[in-house]
């Protein structure tokens, strides 16, 4: 079993994945830890569905060392100090630096209000977990990631930056801002082996994706779509498992949308 668990790819590193208790987040953790590495499962609310992904991992094959393959730590990406203490728990749980963050953690207002229709309040909201987390995460990452070579930093943002839907002006605009900033923070991280890059999926059937649509508009989405189907997350994890290894380290400042076509 030592020998199977040297040969994974991302055998001895420490990853975070923020807003990983469901959705794509949750099948992101879990694909890193089937390539061997050991993570944080972070969650704002939903303490009981990140305890049940932190389940599923440890049961996965032991591999090299001991303690958990997995963690959970509660964690609001738009809290400064709850940032740096998700960070803390990793590097004490695992006793190691951190090497992936995945930001996952985002929102999306389901009432799809035109901008002229977006509340002050939603707005700040979206702007607050989308962008100032994404920042935050971004910031703690870039100072505490191990340098020297398989640092990642991988944000999700959304194909919508290419999409420009009705609907979706101020979730839209949260996303673009992160791509900005992934393509000045790659370039700042300069000598350090960190990359960072935005994988920015399509329409992808997870709950989030289904709240506040009718049968009638996932069938029209889905209609749009050159495959005839909406994205599943098991369409994502490769391209996020990539990014995390070895192979992803010449792909740096980069958007990718992976979407089956969608736009």
């Amino acid at each position: 079993m030592a020998a199977q668990s040297q040969s994974l790819p991302l055998a001895g590193r420490v990853a975070i994945v923020t807003g990983s208790s469901r959705g794509i987040g949750r099948a992101i953790a879990i694909h890193l830890a089937e390539l061997g590495a050991r993570v944080v499962v972070n969650f704002t609310t939903k303490s009981a569905d990140a305890e049940l992904v932190a389940a599923e991992i440890n049961g996965l094959p032991a591999i090299t060392g001991n303690g958990p393959r997995a963690i959970v730590v509660q964690a609001n990406v738009s809290e400064p100090s709850q940032v740096t203490s998700l960070f803390d728990a990793a590097e004490s749980a695992f006793e190691s630096p951190v090497h992936i963050l995945v930001n996952s953690a985002g929102v999306l207002d389901p009432k799809y209000p035109s901008i002229a229709n977006t509340s002050v309040e939603d707005f700040d909201r979206t702007f607050s977990v989308n962008t100032k987390g994404a920042f935050l995460c971004s910031k703690e990452a870039a100072n505490r990631l191990k340098q020297g070579g398989g640092g990642r930093i991988i944000l999700l943002t959304s194909s919508m930056t290419r999409g420009l839907k009705p609907g979706f002006g101020a979730y839209a605009a949260s996303k673009a801002a992160v791509e900005t900033m992934v393509k000045i923070l790659a370039k700042e991280l300069k000598g350090t082996g960190i990359t960072a890059n935005c994988v920015a999926p399509g329409p992808i059937a997870t709950e989030m994706f289904f709240e506040g649509k009718s049968s009638e508009v996932v069938e029209k989405i889905a209609a749009e779509n050159p495959f005839g189907r909406v994205g599943e997350v098991k369409d994502v994890v490769p391209l996020v498992g990539f990014l995390a290894g070895d192979g992803g380290e010449w792909i740096n400042g980069q958007i990718i949308p992976v979407n089956g076509g969608y736009v």
